[in-house]
């Protein structure tokens, strides 16, 4: 039998054989990961000016973490577009996020140097962190690009208020072409409030203040300024209720128990008085000036060892039980709040029978603001507390409070507010 010799063709067999494995990675790995045409795609695009009408809405709702939230997903899609970064950083100045806001405007500036409104927001964002300079310099740059944007008429009018006294003339003359350009803004009926609480007109701010919560009743700082307002005139119930309002509206600011703890202690009220001042110091525990009021209401309640704690922070800095650091703040001339922190430290020190510190205080009160009525009177009471235990024929010292029914201190006047800052 002729056996034949079977010859294999073995390009053949190779090439099968990589068919095969192809195949089989194409069942495996591509089919699955690739949607039919029936099927959504798993990253549906999204327009950058839905998420821009989105966050307007939130804006209006007074949500406003979540509007800035949806203007950097518009960013996201659409980052060459200078307005989108404009609306961002002036919803970021209402939620307090300032250099934030400085970072948008300029980041809009990038795109468009010759923008008005991104000058004017810039403007309006370094003036809240204090940088008048800067601010002046940007809000001018604004106006002469364009002279007729209402707006930044209304940012420079505040930026002048907060310059000082010098300049109030100019802030009323701003505030009312404002007011002229575009009398319906939200911007325009903020910033004629603003002028006119610094010149001590409280109703007529009071109703534009109002006016501008009628267009965005959602914006807890409107809400703050009616309150501080009606401190100022005497209407104290609603100042209660107008910062019960901005708390409800921003619950992570600390300023609205601030100013409800200041309201409480004008009408004697100081139990209350010290809760909400435990508010605002457990809102922002590195804050001196609320360790300072908490020490301020702890002192009023007759708790002085609580209150030297609290005023220490204040006064000397220092690190809070949860291990934060306090920075002092500085006694300086013009600042009654700081200097009523000072007077009462000295008070408290007296009370506890640390007399050598209270003469240390005492001494910088006097040297430091010597015309300062109220704190001096204050000191010159701590001082006279000392001497008394001196020649006092009880041996010991008090460690909390005092046997005797306490005398307190002359409280600070509540200020006619211009700022939102304690």
């Amino acid at each position: 039998m002729n056996h034949r010799r079977q010859h294999f063709n073995w390009f053949r067999i190779i090439l099968l054989s990589l068919l095969v494995a192809g195949g089989l990675y194409l069942d495996k790995y591509i089919i699955p990961a690739t949607p039919t045409i029936w099927e959504p795609t798993p990253t549906a695009t999204r327009p950058a000016e839905s998420y821009i009408t989105e966050a307007q809405t939130l804006f209006d709702q007074g949500k406003l973490l979540q509007s800035i939230e949806a203007y950097r997903q518009a960013i996201t899609i659409n980052p060459k577009d200078p307005t989108i970064y404009i609306a961002l950083a002036r919803v970021q100045v209402f939620a307090g996020d300032y250099k934030d806001a400085q970072d948008s405007s300029e980041n809009a500036l990038l795109l468009d140097p010759g923008n008005s409104m991104a000058n004017a927001v810039r403007a309006w964002a370094m003036d809240f962190q204090g940088n008048y300079l800067e601010a002046e310099a940007s809000i001018k740059r604004a106006l002469e690009l364009d002279p007729k944007n209402a707006v930044a008429h209304a940012y420079y009018a505040e930026i002048l208020v907060d310059e000082g006294s010098d300049t109030i003339q100019q802030a009323i003359t701003e505030s009312q072409t404002a007011q002229t350009l575009a009398p319906n803004t939200l911007e325009t009926h903020r910033a004629r409030g603003y002028v006119l609480e610094a010149t001590a007109n409280y109703e007529e701010a009071v109703r534009e203040y109002q006016a501008a919560i009628a267009i965005n009743k959602n914006i807890a700082d409107l809400h703050l300024q009616v309150g501080i307002n009606y401190t100022a005139l005497g209407i104290y119930d609603q100042a209660v209720q107008e910062f019960t309002n901005a708390s409800a509206l921003d619950p992570s600011n600390p300023l609205p128990a601030y100013y409800i703890s200041r309201t409480y202690s004008t009408v004697g009220q100081f139990a209350k008085a010290m809760q909400y001042a435990q508010t605002a110091v457990d809102d922002e525990p590195t804050n001196p000036r609320y360790h300072g009021n908490l020490g301020v209401m702890d002192y009023h309640n007759a708790l002085f060892v609580d209150a030297v704690k609290e005023l220490a922070l204040a006064v000397n800095g220092g690190t809070t039980d949860k291990g934060q650091k306090v920075v002092p703040v500085q006694l300086v001339p013009g600042y009654p709040r700081i200097a009523e922190i000072y007077f009462t430290y000295a008070m408290a020190l007296a009370k506890v029978g640390r007399c050598g510190e209270t003469l240390q205080i005492a001494q910088l009160v006097q040297s430091t603001i010597p015309t300062d009525d109220i704190s001096v009177g204050n000191v010159n009471q701590a001082i006279n507390t000392c001497q008394q235990n001196l020649t006092s024929s009880s041996t010991s010292l008090p460690s909390g409070a005092s046997r005797a029914t306490p005398t307190l201190g002359t409280l600070i006047p509540e200020l006619p507010a211009g700022t939102p800052t304690p």
